[in-house]
């Protein structure tokens, strides 16, 4: 993109470190609302972390209400992204189709669909026979129950964060990519300047957008932000002759293997339990075998298909597998909005929003304070979301 360089220039109102989804985002948002002089840092390409893997779910369908609120908003953004801010992402409304095998994940979900019906969201528990109708792939033998709702889908990541970076730079947001940030000078208790490598931007603000690598510049500020990496895997089939059908983003619960259309073919995923943190994001197609196991039994059509590609990318994974979205206490002019643990592509729409309203200290849509960053040191704990893919 023509608009990005690896100058910075020496004096910025707003520093946002990341050009994820989120980064781009919340400069959208920002530049939309009169806010000038925005300088977006990402320390390599514009949507190269976690942005850049192509899993690209949408929904609204969770257990907590914080989470149905942050999707329900988003998704209504996606829908209208090709007006505002005006790009395709190639939204495919296909739905959500969780696969449940237990009494337990029944009664859980029903639950949450309760309390998704009672906020807008057209969720709702469908026997075994629909879910096969819904996703032919998807074998009856042991299914208990699924839970379904048609208005979530996917869409491409990589496009989205095009979007509203382009807009962004029409509205005067500065980006500097391949360039890391190395420090931050602190007077009292704001921040004033970020130090990069490839010079010093002396700032009002600073909002910390850096996905996978957030602990380390909180802790430039002295903010706690416990963020830790985490390695997902995704793989294409080959192409799929007669053509898969058009099917739901459907997803065994209990093994939490997942699969959708992609292109010509399918897109697989799977989280490996036993996966260490940390940044490798080498692709290793033996997590693949787990894959096939998981679905031997309730897909088995897709246990023997070829693979040809694939991508790993990091998750952002918090304690409470819940996101960190706020103002830290001290500096007071750090904010900061991560550890979405896979849900950062889906709540970007809206956490943009929400960053907006704060940095301006209007009243977001709605509150947010039980993602503050300090919840884990102060008692106050969020309920952990049961879906996490």
């Amino acid at each position: 993109m023509s608009f990005m360089s690896r100058t910075v220039p020496p004096t910025a109102d707003v520093v946002i470190v990341g050009g994820g989804v989120m980064g781009t985002s919340i400069a959208y948002h920002l530049a939309e609302a009169g806010v000038h002089h925005i300088v977006v840092i990402e320390r390599g390409e514009l949507g190269s972390g976690s942005s850049g893997k192509p899993i690209g779910g949408v929904r609204a369908q969770f257990s907590d209400p914080l989470n149905i609120e942050l999707g329900s908003r988003s998704l209504r953004a996606w829908q209208d992204f090709g007006q505002r801010p005006g790009a395709d992402i190639r939204l495919d409304s296909v739905g959500y189709l969780f696969a449940l095998t237990s009494d337990q994940q029944t009664a859980d979900f029903e639950t949450a669909v309760r309390i998704q019906n009672s906020l807008g969201v057209p969720s709702r528990m469908i026997g075994p026979r629909e879910a096969h109708q819904l996703c032919p792939y998807l074998s009856t033998d042991g299914l208990v129950a699924a839970a379904y709702s048609p208005t979530d889908g996917h869409a491409r990541p990589g496009l989205a964060v095009q979007g509203y970076a382009r807009a962004a730079a029409r509205a005067g947001v500065a980006f500097a990519t391949h360039t890391t940030v190395t420090g931050l000078d602190t007077t009292g208790d704001r921040v004033t300047a970020v130090h990069t490598d490839h010079g010093r931007i002396s700032c009002s603000t600073v909002i910390c957008a850096a996905g996978a690598w957030s602990e380390r510049l909180g802790a430039m500020a002295g903010v706690h932000l416990p963020v830790r990496p985490v390695r997902r895997q995704l793989a294409f089939t080959a192409p799929l002759a007669p053509p898969a059908p058009r099917i739901p983003f459907t997803i065994d619960f209990a093994s939490t293997a997942y699969f959708h259309n992609s292109d010509d073919g399918l897109l697989f995923g799977l989280a490996d339990p036993a996966q260490a943190d940390g940044f490798d994001t080498t692709w290793t197609p033996d997590w693949l075998q787990l894959f096939r196991t998981a679905v031997q039994r309730r897909a088995p059509a897709l246990a023997d298909m070829e693979t040809t590609s694939g991508w790993a990318g990091l998750y952002e994974v918090t304690p409470d597998h819940n996101a960190l979205i706020g103002r830290a206490g001290a500096p007071h002019n750090f904010l900061y909005a991560t550890g979405f643990s896979g849900h950062g592509f889906l709540q970007a729409p809206a956490v943009g929003e929400i960053m907006r309203d704060i940095h301006l200290e209007r009243t977001p849509f709605i509150d947010v304070t039980p993602f503050c960053a300090d919840r884990f040191t102060t008692g106050v704990q969020t309920r952990p979301e049961i879906h996490v893919v």
